[in-house]
């Protein structure tokens, strides 16, 4: 399990390093899920399932789905040509390349044990919530306000100022009308 940890921390740094340095906001979504999944190899060669659970369940699968939303969301020009372009296989083959590396060390890992017991320490679902939302309930929520500001302010960037989403007043309605006498 050595060589799978080490591999799997090597497939997370690559793929994070792809993540910041590529302009194109599908491919850095497809390499952000890469290297979530990788994290979350670490976490099971590591022993904590749990953790390797929750991270593939809520970071790679509910957070990666808002992230997609906010790109759909965004309309970054034609979205006929940018599928086009997405579904060629130069998008997709350096994420599954990656994806193949980690499977095969999770196959490689869970064949070499014998019994089926993986020797893994169960953490329980109701430690795991009592610690998140006993003394680190503070954490979790700044994360959920950090998540939301994310959200709110990729929407704002990415959105094109057409002339009719400024709001403006006609000149007639600029000035309320005086009621009772003028002075």
């Amino acid at each position: 399990m050595e060589l799978a940890f080490y591999a799997a921390a090597l497939v997370a740094v690559y793929s994070t390093l792809r993540v910041i340095s590529t302009s194109n906001p599908m491919h850095a979504l497809l390499n952000l899920i890469i290297s979530l999944i990788a994290v979350a190899m670490i976490f099971f060669c590591l022993g904590a399932s749990f953790a390797g659970a929750l991270q593939v369940i809520i970071y790679a699968g509910a957070i990666m789905v808002l992230f997609v939303f906010v790109v759909m969301m965004l309309n970054l020009g034609s979205s006929q040509a940018q599928e086009r372009h997405w579904l060629t296989p130069k998008t997709w083959g350096g994420p599954a390349l990656l994806s193949l590396i980690l499977l095969g060390f999770l196959a490689h890992g869970i064949l070499a044990v014998t019994g089926g017991e993986l020797g893994l320490v169960d953490v329980d679902a109701k430690a795991v919530g009592i610690a998140l939302f006993g003394p680190y309930v503070l954490a979790v929520e700044l994360a959920s306000i950090l998540l939301l500001a994310g959200l709110v302010t990729a929407y704002h960037l990415g959105r094109e100022d057409k002339s009719g989403d400024v709001l403006s007043l006609p000149k007639s309605a600029s000035r309320p009308p005086h009621e009772g006498g003028q002075s």
